[in-house]
């Protein structure tokens, strides 16, 4: 059988992030849910999604986010993945307040701090364990994020604490985009994998992409999960942006089928990333 790729998307551009001409960013929950339907319909498997409000801005209420899965539950059973990343100004409740929603699968959880701009972004170790401990109490998924090496070895040390359970998912977040990441070079991803424990699986995200090459250089060196989407980069060639998410996802799933891959449906996505969780 062929290798299965999970196909993230991450819909939603940041909120100050220029828009090209000829892009729709969705904002609202019925143009959310259209574009995400149309993506799922393309090939992906889970969709990655902050709490915002109408305007996109970053929010600690959750009506708008809930409405938003009310109509993608309508038309998709793709895998919900939520954030507790997003803004070090709101309190450690409210940077989780996906994990109150009962039909999140998946969330996001930040390994450490890092230069973001000219500021911090801050995620500390008492704050990782607290998002942690959440996750655990309602059968989410935590997605590792790792900006640098010294989070790999984070994992570890919490995994033996107790605080992740093992086997752990990795997401490496490799780019030049605004974080202090590490740059999109195979040598850097190598050195990650050569941290990471041998019974985890793991994903990129390649924020600010100029094309989807290192996403075709991470499926080869065994990824189990790959993410485009307007959160990350509009780019799919160099110098050429896509007009939808969907379009996208067209293309990293031709690129993961030209790899000698498949994606994975929903229910295969769940079980590669450990998801046990009956849907809210």
């Amino acid at each position: 059988m062929k290798r299965k790729i999970v196909v993230t998307v991450a819909p939603v551009c940041h909120v100050g992030k220029p828009v090209p001409e000829g892009s729709k960013n969705p904002l609202t929950p019925q143009e959310i849910a259209d574009d995400v339907a149309a993506c799922a319909a393309e090939g992906a498997s889970m969709v990655h999604l902050h709490v915002r409000d109408l305007t996109g801005e970053q929010t600690f209420d959750l009506t708008t986010f809930s409405q938003t899965l009310d109509l993608i539950a309508e038309r998709s059973d793709i895998v919900i993945q939520g954030s507790t990343g997003g803004l070090s100004t709101l309190t450690l409740e409210e940077r989780s307040v996906c994990l109150n929603e009962p039909r999140v699968e998946v969330a996001s959880l930040n390994m450490g701090s890092v230069n973001f701009g000219e500021s911090v972004y801050i995620n500390t170790l008492p704050e990782i364990r607290y998002w942690a401990g959440r996750m655990r109490e309602t059968k989410v998924v935590p997605e590792m994020e790792i900006f640098d090496l010294s989070m790999v070895e984070t994992c570890t040390k919490l995994a033996d604490e107790g605080v992740l359970d093992r086997p752990m998912s990795y997401n490496f977040c490799l780019g030049t985009g605004t974080a202090s990441n590490l740059k999109d070079t195979p040598h850097n991803l190598s050195c990650m994998l050569s941290l990471m424990e041998p019974d985890g699986h793991w994903g990129l995200n390649n924020d600010s992409m100029k094309d989807l090459h290192f996403l075709g250089c991470a499926i080869a060196m065994g990824a189990s999960v790959v993410r485009v989407g307007f959160e990350d980069s509009f780019y799919y060639e160099e110098g050429k942006t896509a007009p939808t998410n969907a379009f996208l996802v067209k293309k990293l799933v031709e690129l993961v089928r030209a790899l000698g891959c498949e994606p994975a449906t929903p229910a295969e996505a769940r079980e590669i990333l450990g998801i046990t969780k009956l849907r809210g």
